[in-house]
Parts: C-alpha cells; sequence; structure tokens
C-alpha cells in the first residue's frame, strides 16, 4: 500500500477509535543498507537509503496526561501514563515511542497527552529499520504537537537512545539517521563519527533497488548483535584503536597472535567493510555498476564468513541472484540489515526486474519451504509532517 491510502486508512481508523479526526499525520521511511553492515556502532561508513515503506502515525493530545496508542499491525493497544515520567512497559512495540516520549522529557520538552493509530506497511524483524521508523515518526509527531523542532542530529541521537534504553538494542546510528536526513533519489554516504552525510546520486533509471524479504527471523539476533558488538571492541582495544574504523588490514594482521581466531575475524569483516563502502560510494557516482556488484558479493561474504550474521535463507537468495548473474540482470546482491534473517538486497538491471521476480520467488520457494515478498524502492525522503 502506497503512503497516501495508508495515511487515509489511518485516519478512519484514528476517527473510529478516539470519535474525531486527527490533527496530524506523519510519516518515517525505513531504510535498506546498500553496503556498509555493522561499521556504524565501529564509527565506521555505511551507505543506505531511505525506502518508499513507512510507518504512518495519526494523532492529536488529549487532556488526560496519558497516551494511548493503537497499532494496526499487531491490532493492540498501549496505554501509559507520562506523568512523572515515562517508563518501560507492554506491549513491547510501544517501548519504541516510550523512549521517544522519554527523551523529550529528559530534554525539558513539552510533551501532552496524545491519542495515536500507527500503521505500516514495513515488515517488522525484515531488517529494513522499522523499529527506528517507529521512533523517528513519534519524534515527528512529538515536535508537530509541541512546535518545538529539534535538530535534525539530535533527533536521530535522542532515537536511537531510545532503542539503547527502553528496548535494550544498542543499535548504531544508522537507521535513525536515515530515516530523519533520506533525500529522494539519493543514498546517503553516512560517516558514523562525525555524523556527516554525503548524498549519492541514483538516478539512472536503467538501475532498480530490489528488496527480497525472506519471511524469517531468528531469535539469534539481538543476542548476537550484543556479542558482536562487544567482540569489535575487544579487537579495538587490542590494536589500541579509539575504533575499528581506525585500524588497517595491515595492523590487523600484526596482531593476530595477540587476538582471538573469532575476535580476529570479527575485526576484519568491519575494516574491510568500511573500505568496501568507500569504494561503493565512489563507484556508484561513477556509473561503474559492475564495481559496485562486486564489492556488495564481498561484502555478502564478509558477513557470512567473518562476521557470521547471515543464515540458510539469505545465503540461498544470494546464491539464486549469483545464479543468474549478469546476464540475468543481476548488478549485485548482499545480506542487509543486522542479519540472522530478514531482507536481502539487489542491484538488478530494470528491464529485468519482473523476469528476476517471477524466476527467484518460486527457486527460493522449492529450496526453503517458505515464500519470500518482493519488492523494489526509489530512494525515498526522510520523515515529514503529512498534516498539521
Amino acid at each position: 500500500m502506497s503512503l497516501d491510502p495508508m495515511a487515509s486508512r489511518a485516519a478512519e481508523l484514528f476517527a473510529r477509535c478516539f470519535g474525531h479526526p486527527p490533527r496530524w499525520l506523519v510519516a518515517a521511511p525505513g531504510r535498506v543498507n546498500l553496503i556498509g553492515e555493522h561499521t556504524d556502532y565501529n564509527d565506521g561508513f555505511v551507505l543506505p537509503m531511505a525506502i518508499e515503506r513507512h510507518i504512518i502515525i495519526a494523532g492529536d493530545t488529549n487532556t488526560r496526561r496519558e497516551v494511548t496508542l493503537h497499532s494496526m499491525t499487531p491490532g493492540e493497544t498501549a496505554r501509559f501514563s507520562i506523568r512523572p515520567k515515562v517508563e518501560p512497559g507492554e506491549p513491547g512495540w510501544s517501548n519504541y515511542v516510550r523512549g521517544v516520549i522519554a527523551g523529550f522529557q529528559k530534554r525539558e520538552k513539552k510533551v501532552a497527552g496524545f491519542d495515536a493509530v500507527i500503521a505500516s506497511n514495513l515488515p517488522y524483524g525484515g531488517g529494513l529499520a522499522s523499529s527506528a521508523a517507529l521512533e523517528v515518526a513519534a519524534a515527528t509527531l512529538l515536535e508537530a504537537m509541541s512546535g518545538q523542532t529539534l535538530n535534525p542530529i539530535k533527533k536521530a541521537l535522542l532515537c536511537q537512545q531510545a532503542e539503547h534504553d527502553f528496548a535494550g538494542v544498542p543499535c548504531g546510528i544508522m537507521d535513525q539517521f536515515t530515516s530523519i536526513l533520506g533525500q529522494a533519489n539519493h543514498a546517503l554516504l553516512l560517516d558514523c563519527r562525525l555524523r556527516t552525510t554525503t548524498p549519492v546520486a541514483m538516478t539512472n533509471p536503467d538501475v532498480t533497488v530490489l528488496i527480497i524479504n525472506t519471511n524469517v527471523r531468528h531469535k539469534l539476533a539481538e543476542s548476537e548483535y550484543a556479542k558482536r558488538r562487544a567482540q569489535c571492541e575487544t579487537a579495538a582495544r587490542v590494536l589500541k584503536a579509539p575504533a575499528l574504523r581506525d585500524a588497517t588490514i595491515e595492523g590487523l594482521d600484526s596482531a593476530q597472535g595477540q587476538i582471538d581466531p573469532v575476535v580476529f575475524r570479527r575485526a576484519r569483516h568491519v575494516i574491510s567493510e568500511n573500505e568496501r563502502t568507500l569504494q561503493a560510494a565512489r563507484a556508484i557516482q561513477a556509473s561503474d555498476w559492475a564495481a559496485v556488484g562486486q564489492l556488495m558479493q564481498a561484502s555478502h561474504a564478509s558477513l557470512r564468513d567473518d562476521y557470521e550474521v547471515s543464515c540458510p535463507e539469505l545465503d540461498v537468495v544470494v546464491d539464486i541472484a549469483q545464479e543468474m548473474g549478469e546476464a540475468g540482470g543481476v548488478i549485485g546482491c548482499r545480506m542487509t540489515g543486522g542479519g540472522f534473517g530478514g531482507c536481502v538486497v539487489c542491484l538488478v538491471k530494470t528491464a529485468a526486474v519482473q523476469h528476476i521476480t517471477r524466476s527467484l520467488d518460486p527457486a527460493y520457494e522449492k529450496r526453503t519451504g517458505k515464500q519470500a515478498t518482493i519488492f523494489s524502492s526509489r530512494p525515498a525522503a526522510g520523515a515529514r509532517v503529512l498534516r498539521q
């Protein structure tokens, strides 16, 4: 469902739930990361783009000093007080909104009680930043309701902190930055240390971004994410580097005898992935799509073998795409997101999209017994107010 019909549905449900139309409608996009995985929390580089799939919130203030959230996706309602301060609670998805409200309160920003309906066409747990989109949409609604606009970087950091404190996920900054700062027809080269973005034009109509959701999410995801982050911090300490962004492959090789073999492989992925990301940004700018494809393939192999965050379903999709190859219209393909399930991102020739989709879908089901969800997206704009 596209943005406008989804916004209309959210507004209609709000009116049915609360007896009057919403005053505000806001939207925040998910993101797909073209390359640069597990580098953001290592102060490195990432190359994501916002996608044409969104979280929408329809909302209005109330006089009850409490928040009522109704999510259309699970069909659940959360109610909680905002006095004296917001605390974590159930259902679990409400913590992404609770954390953002708490962040506003901590910064002494005015927060009124409000009612809201949340709609989404982002797959939950698909590696497309649905949690960050919910946080950013909530922050955008609070800005609109309070008339207090945050600096975009401070807004992204507030949303990141909400995920740390209320969801218990020590995420980097990529997802929130992309949902806020995304630009239509551009990917964003994000320097996660300096917190600066460089737009990378993706206007070639002959190239399409295809996203394949494996529709699996393995329970390892969150616990293994924290473990990988700790392993990276260990490697940086051994290498006497502020972060793995500052390390080199040569330095890592020299210290191999001092590092646990598993930690060594984790560091090798991050260091090499940073370099691949910078090379990919330059290759896209030069329209060197063959080079981009090679870098994406190398990224997936590194995530599978060195970082060990892939899974059989992700590997099957990548294998099928590689078998199609350039002759079949595939430029490059890799897992995207945190891993252990979720999505694969492919750059493909636009003329071959229909053929690739029709071929990949049954091939994936034959090999896994599962059905994939496949869609394409242009790079989208960041969060915005649709109605106020």
